[in-house]
């Protein structure tokens, strides 16, 4: 395994175009390098280290059928196997009757602390661009259950009545908090773009 600070975008764009080509010792390589830091992204999304193996598992053979679609000119290779393993994670929560739990505060201290770390992994610090920063500045600034009904509802994907029954709301309260969230982001956001 690749030590998490050395992964050379250009090796694994290397070896994601070995696999295409069906190069077995490639796709290992890649593997080995990144295959720690997207468990450890998945294993944040679904808590449970068996559902996170799944996830991987599906996620690698993913990668290996589609390493040919992807584009380096659209996402680096870690963003884009990312997305995968993200898609994935979202796709078994959706699937499985287990309910979906979020600790607020520890989701928040994890995000502030992975903007702020100079030395994150690409994936601690989620791959954040600049954008990702601003909006999770803006995300910081509501409140802790707009943000987590928010959460909810745009990065685990759940409908407002999902997230009325996980957060035990009624569903008009939901949708209020989420429609003045999405109002106190967008002018947030707007404030950034002109600072």
């Amino acid at each position: 395994m690749s030590d998490a600070n050395t992964l050379d975008p250009q090796q694994l764009r290397t070896w994601l175009h070995g696999a295409a080509r069906r190069d077995a010792v490639a796709f290992r390589s890649l593997y080995d390098a990144t295959s720690a830091k997207l468990f450890g992204f998945a294993l944040r999304i679904l808590i449970k280290r068996e559902l996170a193996e799944e996830v991987i598992q599906e996620s690698f053979v993913a990668i290996w059928n589609n390493a040919g679609s992807y584009q380096s000119h659209l996402a680096a290779p870690m963003t884009w196997m990312t997305t995968i393993v993200r898609n994935k994670a979202f796709d078994l929560l959706r699937r499985s009757d287990a309910t979906t739990e979020i600790d607020g505060e520890q989701f928040d201290s994890e995000v502030i602390n992975a903007l702020h770390d100079p030395g994150a992994t690409p994936i601690e610090a989620l791959e954040m661009s600049r954008d990702a920063k601003a909006l999770a500045y803006c995300m910081s600034a509501l409140e802790g259950l707009h943000r987590q009904v928010l959460g909810l509802a745009f990065f685990h994907d759940l409908s407002h009545s999902e997230v009325a029954q996980q957060m035990a709301l009624p569903i008009g309260t939901v949708k209020t908090w989420i429609r003045r969230s999405l109002e106190k982001l967008k002018t947030c956001l707007a404030k950034g773009e002109r600072a």
